[in-house]
């Protein structure tokens, strides 16, 4: 049998990032214990079944699984300190850690990406270590945000090149898409040294299927994932080249109560965009209002009163969103730059966009911005097998 030098182990073994997870339960007397680990997996899907390898050795693992339930919590990258307080030896570890039960009796912390509840299922023997295997009882995404990672002795965090949205079913035939997409879109955000997105839309919303770049060096929280509503003025260059059904399908998201005013008002938007062939939105109080009302929103099931509030907010866009005269100001701040991308039926199937622009940019930026915009939304429709509409 081969003998390694443990040293020579760990050091080889280090080159692969790890995840960085909590794994706390709670005992009969009602005190709360928890441990670092970085050797979580998902083992099952259906069972649903997840699985961490604590060291024989521990004193933390034998109260886990005398309470017969855990919560795995997956840390943040800004809980490093949290981390390390749970991987100390005879210290009051939740000293300072806001928690709270959950239906298992387990803690989860407040502030972590993500938690999974479950209930203790098998225990087997590895070597030194066990593998605990639990059946998942619930789960969530509680904060969406970066995570903390463990690599080479350090910690750090991930700092991607790009995010995909997770593959769920109204998605599933749009990720293809995003595939084809995603060179051009890492490229758009090394050139210009802002985030790119690309947004499809789907079961009447917008939904943020990919993300790449991080503007001038920062890290942002992730985009990816997020569904916006799809009312006027969100969305126009989706229906710029379509039908007049289409067109009149979007308006009357407007409601019923809708002035004719503004009916003419987001139709002449569209003419401008599908005039233009992209479409800009400027810096503005009730721009910056709206980012802030969607970054509030939950990436999954928003209450109806998250909605109207969005939808309050689009309501009092006003020309900042597709300016008609391009050629009346000095500087811009541009919020956000979009251009569609077709596919085969001269349909808009993406629309890929910009943030995190200069504070501040001449006319001769917009247009440069636009330029390689365009050029990169014609590249992702010829890798898709798309064609530009004909103008009637």
């Amino acid at each position: 049998m081969p003998t390694f030098d443990p040293k020579q182990f760990r050091q080889v073994l280090g080159h692969y990032p790890t995840g960085v997870t909590v794994i706390t339960a709670c005992g009969d007397d009602g005190v709360p214990v928890g441990m670092a680990v970085g050797s979580f997996t998902s083992v099952s899907l259906d069972p649903p079944l997840v699985a961490f390898f604590p060291d024989k050795s521990s004193t933390t693992f034998p109260k886990i699984r005398a309470a017969g339930a855990f919560c795995v919590n997956v840390l943040a990258a800004d809980q490093e300190h949290i981390c390390r307080a749970m991987a100390a030896k005879g210290a009051d570890k939740f000293a300072g850690i806001a928690w709270r039960r959950l239906p298992s009796g387990a803690p989860v912390l407040d502030g972590a990406v993500a938690w999974i509840d479950c209930e203790l299922d098998v225990l087997h023997e590895a070597g030194d270590h066990y593998i605990a295997v639990g059946r998942v009882l619930g789960l969530d995404v509680a904060r969406p945000s970066l995570p903390l990672v463990f690599f080479q002795g350090g910690y750090g965090r991930f700092a991607p090149m790009s995010l995909t949205a997770p593959a769920e079913p109204d998605l599933a035939e749009l990720l293809w898409q995003v595939d084809l997409a995603r060179p051009t879109m890492e490229q758009v955000a090394a050139d210009l040294g802002v985030e790119c997105l690309a947004t499809a839309l789907v079961g009447g919303e917008l939904a943020i299927l990919a993300c790449t770049g991080r503007p001038n060096g920062r890290s942002v929280p992730t985009r990816v994932g997020q569904r916006i509503p799809f009312v006027p003025p969100l969305g126009g260059p989706f229906v710029a080249w379509a039908g007049e059904a289409a067109v009149a399908e979007w308006l009357a998201r407007l409601g019923p109560g809708a002035a004719l005013s503004d009916v003419q008002r987001h139709r002449q938007v569209l003419a401008r965009v599908q005039e233009r062939g992209w479409s800009l939105g400027l810096g503005s109080a009730s721009h910056r209002e709206l980012e802030v009302a969607l970054a509030l929103l939950p990436l999954r099931g928003p209450r109806e009163q998250e909605w109207q509030h969005v939808r309050r907010v689009v309501d009092r866009l006003g020309g900042e969103y597709e300016p008609e005269d391009l050629g009346a100001r000095a500087t811009y701040q541009v919020r956000n730059l979009n251009v569609p991308v077709f596919g085969p039926d001269g349909d808009v199937v993406l629309l890929l966009s910009i943030y995190g622009l200069p504070h501040e940019s001449s006319l001769a930026d917009v247009y440069r911005y636009r330029d390689r915009m365009l050029l990169a939304a014609d590249a992702v429709t010829a890798a898709l097998g798309g064609r530009r509409p004909v103008p009637a």
